[in-house]
This record gives C-alpha cells, sequence and structure tokens, in this order.
C-alpha cells in the first residue's frame, strides 16, 4: 500500500486532467464531449449496432466488423472482445471481479492511466465485489486493491456504471485449462457512467477491460 501511495502522488504530478473552463456551460462541455465520441467513432471505423441488433446477434458483436452496441438510456458503447470462460455472476450471488484495464481519455485523445500498458502499476490488479439481482449489478472497489478507485475514487469505493454493465453479457471466470481465456470488452463510457473525475471535468472515456473470477 506504501508503494502504491508513493507512486500514486508521483503520477498526480505528471498526469494533466482535462480542466474545467470557467466560462463554459455544462451543455458546451457535453457538447464536446459528444464530438471526443463521434471523433473516436469516425476516426476508427467504429460500426455502431443497436441493442435490437445486438440481441438478434446473441448478445455479441463481431470484432473483425469493429462493431460496438450503443446502450440509447445510458449513451454507452460496448464491443465484446471475448466472452471469456466461466458463466454470468449467478443472480443474487456475491463474487470477487478482477479486472485490469487501460482508460483513454478521449478529449485529449491520450491514455490516462493502466494495469495493462504501464509497468509502475502491473502488480496492482483492480479487485471489486459484485453483487447481482436480477438485471442490476452493484460493486464496491476492496481499498487498497483497486488503481482505479486510489486515483480517481477520493474517498468512494464505488465502481462506475460504466464497468458493471458489460457483466449483463459475459462470463466471469477462472482460466482452468488450455485455451480459456478471461472475458474483455472495449467500452466508451460517457462522464456521467464514468469515475468521479470523469464526471467532475465532463469527458469521456474508452476501455480495455478484462474480467477475472476471483477468490
Amino acid at each position: 500500500m506504501k508503494k502504491l501511495t508513493y507512486l500514486l502522488l508521483a503520477l498526480f504530478a505528471m498526469t494533466a486532467f482535462v480542466a474545467c473552463n470557467d466560462d463554459e456551460s455544462y451543455a458546451d462541455q457535453k457538447k464536446a464531449e459528444r464530438s471526443a465520441i463521434n471523433k473516436y467513432i469516425a476516426d476508427s471505423a467504429v460500426n455502431v449496432i443497436s441493442e435490437t441488433q445486438f440481441a438478434l446477434q446473441g448478445n455479441t458483436t463481431d470484432v473483425s466488423k469493429n462493431e460496438f452496441v450503443l446502450f440509447q438510456s445510458s449513451g454507452i458503447y460496448m464491443q465484446i472482445v471475448r466472452k471469456g470462460c466461466g458463466e454470468p455472476i449467478p443472480n443474487g450471488k456475491t463474487v470477487t471481479v478482477l479486472c485490469r484495464f487501460t482508460e483513454y481519455n478521449l478529449k485529449t485523445d491520450t491514455i490516462q492511466l493502466s494495469n495493462i500498458r504501464d509497468s509502475r502499476w502491473d502488480a496492482v490488479v483492480d479487485k471489486m465485489t459484485v453483487t447481482r439481482n436480477s438485471a442490476d449489478y452493484t460493486g464496491y472497489f476492496v481499498r487498497g486493491e483497486s488503481l482505479l478507485q486510489a486515483v480517481y475514487g477520493n474517498s468512494s469505493t464505488a465502481v462506475p456504471q460504466g464497468w458493471l454493465m458489460p457483466l449483463g453479457f459475459i462470463n466471469v471466470g477462472r482460466p482452468a485449462k488450455e485455451g480459456d481465456e478471461v472475458a474483455k470488452v472495449r467500452i466508451i463510457v460517457p462522464h456521467d457512467k464514468g469515475h468521479a473525475y470523469a464526471t467532475q471535468y465532463v469527458y469521456p472515456c474508452l476501455y480495455d477491460i478484462t474480467y477475472e473470477l476471483g477468490r
């Protein structure tokens, strides 16, 4: 924990968050966010599909076509890269889920945080407890065992909605034999479904996230 705290202080000293312009209205900030998302979709040749098409495809996305499903009610875009081994979280159960991620700030077009692509953080696996109640998922990071929570969570350990939403469509297991792989998604998360800093400074993030059953 001391090592993590020291490194986080260094991270804060070198990371530039999107500053909130006092003269810019919330409506203007949301327009800028929308523009950043649209630019990523256009530049990356994302093929946006509807929730209806997603359901017809068996709740999968065709990665070869760079498909992302848009969930209209939340504004979240999701691509399922791998469904993963194991099974979905059982209804009524609470489980431990381990995540690795890379976070891209779409407004600044930069990698902002990662425990996959940054060797300083590769020992920190984000650990959260997740409870499923029918189609609803709630989650809390284990304090001291989450890079995202340590950097952005302040006093809150609640998992952002953007990280929980994929759990309704993937398996959460542990590789047990050759060929088994953990679930992986790419997801565009608007500010109001993201962490505290994204919400405060009104910027969208793209995440590559893996989900693995913990112990």
